[in-house]
This record gives structure tokens, sequence and C-alpha cells, in this order.
């Protein structure tokens, strides 16, 4: 077997009700959707995460003019051959950033069809899962124009409890006064129970987040997401022990070498990298694995498309809890529940919350089907 043709797929869809957060203006949903097609006619589906408001045609650019010349006519079970030399390829202009995240699609994608070759979920071809079914948070609460905020939070809130989440994560980032307030305000609306997450998307210095912390201690927050810029070290390992809300962060980092300093430093409570960005499946289970070296819990970051989704939960299903116990605290998976057609149709509603629960696909590779109509509607390459 061998690779006959890779193709980016851009994708972009313009939003009816536009939102923002802590980084912008988000006008569009976009994703960079790698195809891998096999001398045998099967298709592989890899997703290059489109951060906030990243175009995909950074990807494709990639892909089209640096990878795929030396992927066509090899053997797609080389997979780690592949994610090495293709690294190596980038490193005088990438190590990280749009290199790392190009890779990624690829990688899943090449996984997609080592599983379809042999009829079996990703899962099971990198070491079996230590669950069948994951614990969703809802991922949400962006801000839209007209609406009076922090007040506008609480119908998404009881929105998202009403659906049977156990847990969800609010957007912040809007000024320190301000996030306090709706922090404040959603925990006295949904009561205890309900695990609230936050994510500023590195909107605060040290200073500021330290304000944010102690101002919220009374609220039993899960953990607080980027509170400081992916370059702050330091700054994390500052803030980490000040609340016993825990600190997250990582999607962001590329790569195992870029999460080295992070682990070895014992910087954060969690680390979030993106399956999608950080590297693909094959570099994730070595991030994992210094995870795991150095103690500390992974809970991926998840905002693609279906096919993110889809491979992000054959990865979570691998992941061993930190440490093994009777009683593990376990990986929870993002949902997102914002507008985004690609997160459905995409793979036809594939992926769903029941109970609470959303169960681990044991189909081969990815576990979904992905349905080109709406490829071919939203490509823009």
């Amino acid at each position: 077997m061998k690779i006959a043709n890779v193709i980016a797929h851009a994708i972009s869809v313009p939003l009816d009700t536009p939102f923002y957060f802590a980084q912008g203006w988000a006008h569009n949903r976009s994703s960079l959707i790698v195809e891998i097609i096999t001398d045998e006619g099967l298709s592989g589906w890899g997703e290059c995460l489109c951060h906030g408001l990243q175009p995909p045609q950074i990807a494709a650019a990639f892909i089209e003019h640096a990878f795929k010349p030396r992927l066509l006519g090899r053997n797609p079970f080389d997979v780690e051959v592949l994610w090495e030399e293709m690294y190596n390829l980038t490193r005088p202009y990438g190590q990280g950033g749009s290199a790392v995240n190009a890779i990624s699609g690829v990688d899943i994608a090449l996984w997609d069809i080592i599983g379809k070759t042999v009829g079996q979920p990703i899962h099971a071809l990198i070491g079996g899962a230590f669950r069948t079914e994951v614990t969703p948070y809802a991922t949400g609460f962006y801000r839209i124009k007209g609406a009076s905020y922090p007040e506008a939070l609480l119908d998404e809130a009881h929105r998202y409890v009403d659906s049977g989440f156990e847990a969800f994560k609010l957007k912040i980032g809007f000024g320190v006064e301000e996030d306090i307030a709706a922090m404040r305000l959603v925990r006295e609306a949904v009561g205890n129970d309900i695990k609230i997450m936050a994510d500023a998307n590195g909107a605060y210095n040290v200073a500021a987040a330290r304000r944010i912390i102690k101002e919220t201690e009374d609220l039993n927050l899960y953990f607080l997401e980027e509170l400081l810029a992916p370059e702050d070290i330091e700054g994390y390992k500052q803030i980490k022990n000040l609340s016993k809300a825990y600190i997250a962060s990582g999607e962001q980092v590329f790569g195992k070498m870029g999460f080295v300093p992070w682990l070895e430093g014992r910087a954060l409570d969690i680390i979030q990298p993106d399956l999608c960005s950080s590297g693909g499946i094959t570099e994730c289970k070595k991030i994992a694995a210094i995870a795991q070296a150095n103690h500390t819990r992974m809970i991926p970051h998840v905002w693609g498309s279906g096919i993110g989704i889809a491979a992000s939960l054959q990865f979570i299903a691998s992941l061993p809890s930190t440490p093994l116990s009777l009683n593990p605290t376990e990986p929870f998976l993002e949902f997102d529940q914002s507008s985004h057609p690609f997160r459905k149709d995409l793979i036809f509603d594939g992926i769903k919350m029941t109970n609470g629960k959303v169960q681990v696909s044991t189909e081969p590779g990815i576990g979904v089907e992905v349905n080109r109509e709406i490829i071919d509607r939203f490509k823009v390459n």
C-alpha cells in the first residue's frame, strides 16, 4: 500500500451570529481537513486545528508545498518515520506553530488509514482503551453583540445543565472585575454540584491572574485555563499553587520538545495539548508519556470539527489516569457547543452525549464517517 494523493481541504463558513472572546471577533468557523488517499482507493481523514482566528490556508500551504512531495509513494504504516521526516524538514522554519499544526492533521489521517486497513479503532492500535466512555464538559459562553453581560450567560449555563452536562467552561478574559462578577453569578445560578472551568485565552499577566484567583477562591472552580500568555512559563509557576483550582494550559504548545520545559518544571497542574495542533496521535502519545513521567494530568484541548473530536476521543480513551488508582481522576472531553456546522454535519452527527457521557467508537480508524458534501460545499481553496 502506498500514498497516492494528499489533499488539503480548507473549509470555512460565515457565522450567522459572530462572536468575540479575549483575542477578538470570530466572523467565520474554519478548519483544514487533510485527506490522504492510498493506491488502493482508501481515504484517511485528519484535521489541522484553526485556533480562534487562524486561516486554514496556513496549514494547507505546509501540506501542499512541503509535506505532499515527501509523502507520495510512501507506506502509510511508516507513520512515525514520516512524522520525524516532516518535523526535520520544517526545522529551519518550524519546530512549533503552524508547522507542527500541519503535521498533526497528516498524522491523524495516516492513523485513520492504518485503522481502516486492519479494521480496528485507533485506540486499539496505540495500546488499548482505559475507558469506553468519557465525561464531556461543554465549551461555549462566547460573547455576542448587543447582549447584556454577565446576565446573558445564565440562560446558556442552565441550558447545559438541563442537557445533562456535569461540567462547563466559561469564557473569561474581558477584564478582571467583569470576569470575577461573571464567574460568581454563574456559580450562584447553577449551584455547587456542577464543575465550572474558566478560560482566559492568555489575556492576563501574573498580577491580574493572582487577583482573579484570590477573588474566586470561594467559587470552587475546577480549573483555570490560559490565564497567562503561552510563553510565560515562569509566570505559571508563580500562580500554580495560589489556588485550590487546578491551573491548566498548553493548547498553544507544540510537540514533545515544546512540552518538556513545562513538564520538567512542573509549571502546570493540567496540560492541554490539542491533538490536531500539538502533533497528532504519534506525538501526543509521547507528550502523554512525558506527562505521566512527571506526574502531571492531561486533559486535551478540543475545539475543531467532528473529525478532530472523533480523533481526540480515540486518543483520550488511551490515556491512563495519573496515577492509576481504585477511583482514578479521569480525563474529560472538551465538547464545543457553539455554532459550528463542521462539528455535527461533517460527520453525520456521529458523536453525541447520552446520559452525561460520550461513547468511544469502536469503528475502524477515527470511528466516524466523513460527509464529503460538507467539504465540497464549504471548501475555500
